[in-house]
């Protein structure tokens, strides 16, 4: 039924609509090629103890200038207002 419907849709469009929609249909399928090729990006596909793995790694890599929030910070005088 839906391809009987799309054929007939398909019959009241103009040759410039037609070409609009075959580019957007080559499009698609370009994507959809493109797509099928690269990997999925690693937080998707690894598992939980590689993503953690990862992580602890890159936290290591970070500066460590030993710079901090001041003690006042954590202070529950200081976070409230009075």
């Amino acid at each position: 039924m839906l391809r009987e419907d799309l054929k007939k849709e398909l019959d009241k469009l103009n040759d410039q609509q037609l070409k609009q929609i075959a580019n957007l249909v080559n499009n698609l399928l370009e994507l959809q090629s493109r797509q099928a090729i690269l990997p999925a990006p690693f937080r998707q596909r690894a598992i939980s103890v590689e993503r953690a793995r990862e992580f602890r790694q890159w936290v290591s890599q970070r500066p460590n200038n030993g710079s901090s929030l001041p003690n006042e910070a954590f202070s529950r005088e200081t976070i409230y207002a009075e």
